[in-house]
């Protein structure tokens, strides 16, 4: 994932979150409504097949690590090079069914971004257009609950990307690794030891990361190779397994974790 390697600030992690934070209170019904007012038939496809409710327990939901390289970081100007997705439930990875596309973006690679992702121009020269991949990944997105490390990019992109081509953006609820480990570690950062450390040494201590291979770290998950979107996406679903493990229980229900 292009987005969190040394071009993004933890302070801009940061920030990311708290934009993310909002979240919809049904999204069941709000699936009801998009499919209803959907011009496209695959979106309309999509929406059929619902989502879980809010309050069933992880166990029993269906999931679907994904995660994207883009060209940069702006989702109105950038662009999606590269899609990993891997299904999952909390007690079982299918990396059999896992599925990992390049695919040609309509501006110009910049060499930046080609030195973090590696994706090169002869390899997007004979790429599909995303929108040629739509009736593989949308039918494999639909009826799971997404699972991201940083909602801000794989959502706002995947809209972006669709209506450009499509006219009509996209919506789904997702399970931000990233929110989840801001809220788990970084609360129990501030307070009465923030302060004697700062006391003690005359500086704040600084921001634990949560970046997706030092938030592995913490759960002694073996590091892979960053910036590919497939090994992404499998490091994602590991992660939030090592998460519900560590800090809930398979019986918590999704709404305590979705946005």
């Amino acid at each position: 994932m292009l987005h969190l390697g040394s071009l993004r600030s933890d302070a801009a992690q940061r920030r990311t979150v708290k934009a993310d934070a909002s979240s919809v209170a049904d999204w069941a019904r709000r699936f009801e409504a998009l499919g209803a007012t959907a011009v496209d038939e695959r979106l309309r496809a999509f929406y059929a097949q619902g989502v879980p409710a809010g309050d069933t327990v992880l166990a029993d939901v269906p999931l679907l690590a994904m995660d994207f390289e883009t060209t940069g970081l702006d989702p109105q100007q950038d662009e999606i090079v590269s899609i990993g997705i891997v299904p999952m439930t909390l007690a079982r990875i299918q990396s059999s069914a896992s599925r990992h596309w390049i695919v040609r973006p309509r501006g110009v690679l910049n060499a930046e971004s080609v030195t973090f992702h590696a994706i090169t121009h002869a390899q997007i020269e004979g790429a599909p257009d995303l929108g040629a991949i739509l009736d593989e990944l949308l039918p494999a997105l639909a009826g799971c609950v997404v699972v991201v490390h940083c909602a801000a990019i794989e959502r706002a992109f995947l809209d972006a990307a669709l209506k450009a081509r499509l006219g009509e953006g996209i919506e789904f609820p997702v399970i931000d690794t990233m929110a989840l480990e801001a809220r788990l570690h970084r609360r129990h950062k501030s307070g009465l030891f923030a302060g004697l450390f700062a006391n003690l040494f005359g500086r704040n201590a600084a921001p634990l990361s949560i970046r997706l291979a030092d938030s592995r770290a913490r759960y002694h998950l073996p590091r892979y190779r960053a910036h590919h979107a497939l090994t992404d996406a499998l490091a994602t679903a590991e992660l939030l397994q090592a998460q519900i493990a560590h800090h809930f229980k398979p019986d918590t229900t999704l709404k305590e974790v979705w946005a």
